[in-house]
């Protein structure tokens, strides 16, 4: 069966972006950008929200910046295959190879474990990451912790006092001391 996994940048209070909606201070380094692009190897489909869509729409026509590395090249070329679904009550119309939710989170989530495929499901954005934790529906976290406390913000987990009891599986200090975590949930 397909894993389901939830990957984000977050701060070491554990925040996606900022009191203000910034998230300046996660721009990755070549190290933690080579991690992203290995992760999203293992992706077959990536579920995520309006928010998180809007902001990956630079990837879908980054190919045509000039001044892009090889590294960013091979993510655009990789994100752009890569089938999204995405989560949104005002979208009407996506770019790229990316389709708009039809159901609920959990019926998509079920209908794709149960298709032939390959790859993880990823979620992305912490507003459907909360959903899908409430339902159960996430089989690992991946955090990659920055060494910046943001005060505030967007939480990287839900705040749902409900306890989930995970199992690590990989750690990993990047040469900018951004640390990366990867838990199972233990079921």
């Amino acid at each position: 069966m397909r894993n389901v996994t939830y990957s984000m940048n977050t701060s070491l209070d554990g925040y996606l972006v900022g009191p203000d909606g910034g998230f300046d201070w996660a721009a990755p380094d070549e190290d933690v950008f080579r991690s992203w692009i290995d992760e999203i190897r293992e992706v077959g489909v990536h579920l995520l929200g309006r928010r998180l869509y809007e902001t990956m729409l630079y990837w879908e026509t980054a190919e045509q910046d000039p001044t892009l590395d090889e590294s960013k090249l091979e993510w655009t070329a990789l994100w752009k295959s890569l089938p999204k679904v995405v989560y949104s009550n005002t979208l009407s119309t996506l770019q790229g190879n990316a389709r708009l939710a039809s159901g609920s989170l959990a019926e998509e989530i079920e209908r794709l474990r149960a298709e032939p495929g390959e790859g993880d499901i990823a979620i992305g954005g912490a507003t459907l990451a909360a959903e899908a934790a409430a339902s159960d529906l996430i089989d690992e976290y991946r955090a990659r912790v920055y060494p910046v406390l943001v005060g505030g913000g967007l939480p990287f987990f839900p705040h749902d006092e409900r306890r989930v009891d995970l199992e690590l599986v990989e750690t990993r200090t990047f040469n900018s001391k951004v640390v990366y975590h990867r838990y199972r949930v233990a079921r």
